[in-house]
């Protein structure tokens, strides 16, 4: 398990927790993409604060988690990652600069950048070709061709507004986005956009992960939430149970051997007092307190 965590990457046997190395260095780790076919990990290392210069993904080897290359991005807050296994590309999306980079891994350099129109957030992809990325500016999900790296559509997630979190069952071709305003999570057909189930969540969502061996979804949020639906056939979702786990505990990831539910979180101190510039302050993190929770049956 791969748990990014400000300058660094801890990496955890997801059998017995124990912590197997660290990948450091880094400015302001975000997502991790894994590459099994090419035996290597991606690192998104971007900064949105006011005069960052840091944006790049850091590439390392999956046996020995050594860097092994670094390529600039050139796009403001380089945050979500993902491996796309039919163009064997990796594409950041860059949530400030409003598009994605496209990276080819053997060559280490930039392809393309794609123009996204929107602010972007969290992608999937169906293993076929498609990538499937957020836009909770727009509150649509963009599709791209990895083959052309081309729009090939926008899907509009209402009643889920600013989509943040997705997540994917790649055998029944069914999208699951949750957004932060309105505060719902949507299934969706993966090749027409046509949202078949929605229910409502709590606050702060940002993350999701599917299960296909459970059949179930997962859905955190900031609240310390964690939504929890079961795909019951290609067309129905059903809510299953809302478990509490703790405040901030907005990231998560799912390990499909055991079937159990890897959260971060930290404790908080209380929120600033609201400024012109920062109307709604959130509470920050307490410094060396930074933890992982695990949920099973």
């Amino acid at each position: 398990m791969f748990v990014s965590h400000g300058t660094e990457v801890v990496v955890l046997n997801a059998d017995n927790y124990s912590v197997l190395g660290k990948i450091g260095g880094l400015t302001r780790s975000h997502g991790i993409a894994i590459a099994k076919d090419l035996g290597k990990g991606f690192i998104s290392d971007g900064d949105s604060r006011p005069g960052a210069t840091v944006q790049q993904v850091v590439f390392f080897d999956l046996k020995t988690l050594a860097v092994t290359g670094k390529v600039p991005t050139g796009q403001p807050d380089t945050d979500a990652i993902i491996y796309e296994p039919v163009s064997k590309h990796v594409f950041t999306f860059n949530g400030d600069s409003h598009n994605t980079t496209v990276i080819d891994p053997e060559k280490q350099a930039v392809v393309t950048t794609i123009d996204l129109i929107g602010k972007v957030e969290f992608p999937a992809v169906d293993g076929r070709g498609m990538v499937y990325d957020n836009n909770p500016e727009k509150s649509d999900v963009v599709v791209i061709d990895a083959r052309t790296n081309g729009i090939k559509a926008r899907w509009p997630t209402a009643p889920e507004g600013a989509p943040t979190s997705m997540a994917m069952d790649q055998k029944t071709r069914r999208l699951f986005s949750a957004g932060r305003g309105p505060q719902f999570v949507t299934m969706m057909n993966a090749d027409t956009g046509k949202v078949l189930a929605s229910y409502p969540i709590s606050a702060g969502v940002d993350a999701g992960a599917f299960d296909p061996g459970t059949r179930l979804l997962f859905v955190s949020t900031r609240e310390g939430m964690l939504h929890i639906y079961h795909e019951d056939s290609p067309d129905k979702l059903s809510d299953v149970e809302t478990l509490k786990t703790e405040y901030g505990a907005k990231t998560c990831q799912v390990d499909t051997k055991t079937h159990r539910v890897f959260l971060s979180t930290s404790d908080f101190n209380p929120p600033a007092p609201p400024t012109e510039k920062q109307p709604r302050p959130l509470p920050t993190p307490k410094p060396g307190n930074f933890r992982v929770l695990v949920y099973g049956r």
